[in-house]
């Protein structure tokens, strides 16, 4: 059945169509008028040039007629004429093809495009292949900068920084699509998308050339493996207090507390073990390049390039160890400062519903939905209030969530509290997202990434920016549970696979975009020691 919309389209179309055949009748009358007119004109000329030889002589500065008696000037404005219409049916023609290539057919289909789903599929591939660039460009990023200092990676620190904001307007676009119903609007939103990762991920390529000469890995690999080492060393000794950090949280305050982090010492004790193994092979290929060196000096490439390699994936794990301790240390932190505030907190949330008590009794008439906020605000206190007089059994952040959540409306400032348990949950699913990001899906890292923007732009947005983070934590353990846990040979592959650490083929992931980031990897036929 043709829809009231596709039958008013068709009835459009055709009343155009009509318009269009109607100016180019008129068009064509007037062309062949301009070249019938100095041929009517003819006899009449004869007729006075029959007339001045029977008469006077013509002056001679009169410009003589051609010999079939039409001057040149006769023909300017009908040549003219022909060139115009022959220029706008042209552009008329050209114009309607490219608007029968770009227009859809009532079923839906595009006609010369590729199909909505598959721009779509295109398009959340993209989102995710360039949010991997993007995190590995971050993690290979901070080793370098160890190195070499802020100064000397300026140029690629800004290159990412671009990344990133191209990126965070492509998941924007692509939220937007799911709230149009309009097919155009969602191809437009579609193709803007897939233009903005291609424009984050150039970013990333472009740059990758010069970040590797600024590395300059195939001669400097002693001095990078020296620099991963120290901080494998560093990283091996804060996590046992990491560990004991979780153990004190979870007899300190409810199971829900550290719920979030309860397996990160494990996570990274798992990258560390992958990152000893990869240090220890890189070590193992530059002392059997020092024993086989040439009486020329030259070192053999593919020991180098496995060195290299090697040196790259242990970088990558020690990377995401740091991010899981740090997600411990960080937590304690923000359990102990949400427990500070809680008490002034509870105090303001006390004022707002006295005030409102007043409100209600008074002769002003409040909102009607005044009585539900002041009911809910009570209850609210009554709960946690308990809760903080059971020792042991309470959740500082989540109270201090739903004090701030109860009183928004109802007292100053409480929005200035709700802003810590916002940050606390994004950082959360963000660090999830980056040691998992070899499982996690697009619709995960679009809420993540909407939650960091309204975390970015107001304070008044941190309930929405915590909705959308533990919106994405869900989504991101549910892509976790479903791709598993990938079977690979060597202690911790299978964690550095899940990581993202090793791409599909095997090989380390590093600084670049789609086309560059594995250029480390080695060929099939020279495989690690």
């Amino acid at each position: 059945m043709t829809s009231p919309r596709s039958g008013s389209r068709s009835r459009r179309a055709a009343s155009h169509i009509a318009v269009r055949g109607a100016y180019g009748l008129v068009g064509g009358l007037v062309v062949v008028g301009w070249l019938v007119l100095p041929l009517t004109g003819r006899d009449d000329d004869d007729h006075d040039r029959v007339t001045v030889s029977r008469g006077t002589e013509a002056p001679a500065s009169e410009a003589a007629p051609s010999e079939d008696g039409t001057g040149d000037g006769d023909l300017v404005l009908p040549v003219a004429a022909v060139g115009a219409a022959g220029a706008l049916t042209a552009y008329t023609y050209t114009r309607r093809r490219r608007r029968a290539r770009t227009r859809t057919t009532p079923g839906g289909a595009a006609q010369g495009l590729v199909p909505l789903t598959e721009l779509d599929r295109r398009a959340q591939r993209l989102l995710v292949d360039t949010d991997d660039c993007v995190l590995t460009s971050a993690e290979e990023l901070g080793f370098v900068t160890g190195l070499f200092g802020e100064e000397e990676t300026e140029p690629y620190t800004r290159a990412l920084a671009t990344a990133r904001s191209e990126l965070a307007a492509a998941f924007l676009l692509r939220r937007r699509k799911d709230d149009t119903a309009d097919t155009d609007e969602a191809r437009r939103l579609l193709e803007e998308t897939v233009t903005r990762c291609t424009e984050a991920g150039g970013q990333l390529d472009a740059a990758a050339a010069g970040f590797d000469q600024l590395r300059a890995l195939e001669r400097n690999t002693p001095t990078a493996l020296a620099y991963a080492e120290t901080r494998f060393r560093e990283l091996a000794a804060r996590t046992p207090a990491a560990e004991s950090t979780l153990g004190e949280l979870r007899e300190r305050f409810a199971p829900s507390a550290s719920l979030a982090v309860a397996g990160n010492v494990e996570q990274a004790k798992d990258r560390l073990l992958f990152a000893t193994t990869r240090l220890n092979r890189s070590r193992q290929s530059l002392d059997r390049g020092d024993r086989n060196d040439r009486s020329d000096g030259a070192v053999d490439a593919g020991t180098v390039d496995r060195a290299v390699a090697d040196l790259r994936a242990a970088e990558g794990a020690i990377a995401q160890a740091a991010v899981l301790v740090h997600g411990v240390e960080r937590l304690a932190d923000e359990l102990a400062a949400a427990a500070q505030r809680l008490p002034a907190a509870l105090t303001a949330l006390e004022t707002g519903v006295t005030e409102a008590h007043a409100r209600l009794d008074g002769t002003a008439a409040g909102p009607p939905e005044l009585p539900g906020r002041v009911a809910h605000a009570e209850s609210v206190l009554t709960d946690v209030r308990n809760a903080l007089s059971a020792l042991g059994a309470h959740d500082p952040l989540d109270a201090l969530r739903r004090v701030a959540g109860a009183g928004s409306v109802l007292a100053d400032g409480l929005l200035d509290h709700a802003l810590l348990p916002a940050a606390s949950s994004t950082a959360i699913a963000a660090d999830f997202v980056a040691t998992h990001r070899g499982a996690v899906g697009w619709e995960a890292r679009a809420r993540l990434a909407e939650a960091e923007r309204h975390l970015a732009h107001d304070h008044a947005d941190a309930p929405a920016a915590e909705t959308l983070a533990q919106r994405a934590r869900v989504l991101a353990e549910r892509d976790v549970r479903a791709y598993g846990h990938p079977l690979s040979e060597g202690a911790g592959a299978g964690g550095a696979v899940l990581g993202g650490v090793l791409l599909p083929d095997g090989g380390p992931a590093s600084f670049g975009g789609p086309r560059t980031r594995a250029r480390r990897a080695l060929p099939p036929d020279e495989p690690a020691p």
